[in-house]
């Protein structure tokens, strides 16, 4: 395990750090089931803090996660959506992207209003992520404060964690899976054929919001709104495998792109 950078062992600095930010009501623990969640789960038990822990079901998660995290992890809260992605297509009128990733905000950025939540966001993930904090504020909810304990911990350093601890891990990182987010993030880029061949029925799901939302368009064209008829590239979308092809198009990737409790 590795040392901070006044050399001190990064596990007792993560442990000090939720012991010192603790509210009187516990923390909320914002979990996903990735190896990041898992480690700020199991470092909260080891300092002892008291913690609710949270899983936003986003009903394009892989399976096996799903399982995961309902066998290993019974009691994690689990969260239904106020409403699903095929209708949150519907209703926009076009599937989300990496620069307009509406779909967070309703799937996975839900909940811990008026809490102080420990995430397991980390510099080491992405350019933007290096800008982070250990405390801050969320900046669409002034009323949500981050804990962000392994900000400064490796992939190294999550993997020797939990191997040192004999912690489980889902079994799709043993196979070679680097993320396991829902599957079709636009994050992900054309990494996302292969998550698509391995789970087609979730594929269809995304085609069938697609079909509907390719006719909503349509519908509100015919009912007077012009400004979705002159929308540029929009106006290619004639049918789901039309928007379906432009949604997985490579130039939207952008691997520095990330969502708050991935």
């Amino acid at each position: 395990m590795g040392k901070d950078l006044f050399g001190r062992d990064k596990v007792v600095e993560a442990i000090e750090r939720l012991k010192m930010f603790e509210p009187p009501e516990g923390y909320y623990l914002a979990f996903s089931g990735g190896k990041d969640s898992q480690c700020i789960y199991h470092l909260a038990e080891m300092a002892e803090v008291k913690f609710d822990a949270h899983y936003n079901i986003t009903g394009i998660d892989p399976p096996e996660l799903v399982k995961f995290i309902r066998e290993k992890y019974p009691k994690v809260q689990r969260h239904h959506p106020t409403i699903h992605i095929g209708k949150l297509i519907e209703k926009k009128m076009m599937p989300p992207t990496r620069v307009v990733r509406f779909c967070c905000d309703f799937l996975k950025e839900r909940g811990g209003e008026n809490r102080r939540i420990v995430t397991g966001v980390r510099w080491a993930e992405s350019v933007k992520r290096s800008k982070r904090k250990i405390v801050e504020y969320c900046f669409k909810d002034q009323s949500k404060q981050y804990i962000n304990p392994i900000i400064d911990w490796s992939d190294n350093d999550v993997w020797d964690f939990l191997e040192k601890n004999n912690i489980e891990v889902c079994n799709l990182y043993k196979e070679g899976f680097k993320r396991l987010g829902c599957v079709g993030c636009p994050i992900a880029g054309k990494k996302r054929i292969a998550e698509f061949e391995r789970w087609p029925k979730i594929k269809d799901r995304w085609l069938r919001a697609f079909d509907r939302a390719v006719k909503s368009r349509r519908e509100k064209i015919k009912a007077g709104a012009d400004h979705l008829k002159f929308s540029g590239m929009f106006e290619c979308w004639q049918s789901a495998e039309d928007m379906w092809e432009w949604w997985m198009e490579d130039k939207y990737y952008n691997p520095d792109q990330t969502v708050m409790f991935e």
